[in-house]
């Protein structure tokens, strides 16, 4: 592939997609169908695999709390709760929008953090990697991969729009000049002020991902 002038890459969770939101309606449904206490150690488990894999495993999770609990049948329905989840209602309004305006401006690409299986899983589901013509890529640590991300979509500049400012510091410090950062103040991370006090600024920020259907080059 040839270097284009410019390409687009968006994160998925609370960029495009209001993935508190989500968290917060599975939590919701666990308890429902398993009891808070029981449901309570489903995210225990979470917590603790994120700490040691570096990436949420809500699938993997599952697999361990239902062999925790004996193997009872009832808990594989915490899959079905995951896998069936209507991601396209947790779009945030005007992202798919945003989505198609920026492929009229050049390349545009998802990069996400998650696993190989439930991360696809809800890009699909969420109509974001129909949006996006299939170019999505997934990594457990994309501030770590922007080397394989410009050999995918080399380019002389890039636009990177994320909520997280850990992450756009990671990608100015790569791309340096060459990278215009973007955050949308959406999601918890975005709107943190300890957060926003302990990196620099984005090159841009907007109220949401709505606003960049405004973006001019």
């Amino acid at each position: 592939m040839g270097a284009h002038d410019v390409v687009f890459l968006v994160d998925v969770d609370n960029t495009l997609l209001d993935n508190d939101a989500v968290r917060d309606d599975v939590r919701a449904a666990f308890v429902a169908a398993y009891g808070e206490e029981r449901a309570g150690r489903y995210w225990t488990i979470q917590e603790r695999r994120f700490v040691e894999l570096e990436y949420r495993d809500y699938l993997g999770a599952v697999q361990e709390w239902w062999e925790e609990e004996r193997r009872d049948s009832r808990l594989v329905g915490a899959a079905r709760i995951l896998l069936d989840y209507p991601f396209a209602e947790r779009v945030y309004p005007g992202a798919l929008e945003v989505l198609a305006h920026l492929r009229t401006l050049g390349p545009t690409a998802v990069v996400t953090d998650g696993e190989a299986v439930f991360q696809p899983h809800k890009v699909a589901r969420s109509g974001i990697w129909k949006a996006v013509a299939g170019n999505v890529l997934v990594y457990v640590h994309k501030e770590l991969s922007l080397d394989d991300v410009e050999r995918r979509y080399p380019a002389g500049r890039y636009v990177f729009v994320d909520d997280k400012l850990r992450i756009l510091t990671a990608v100015k410090a790569f791309w340096g000049a060459r990278v215009t950062t973007v955050l949308p103040l959406q999601g918890q991370f975005a709107t943190d002020p300890e957060v926003a006090a302990s990196h620099p600024a984005a090159d841009v920020t907007t109220d949401g991902i709505a606003e960049l259907i405004r973006l001019e080059l």
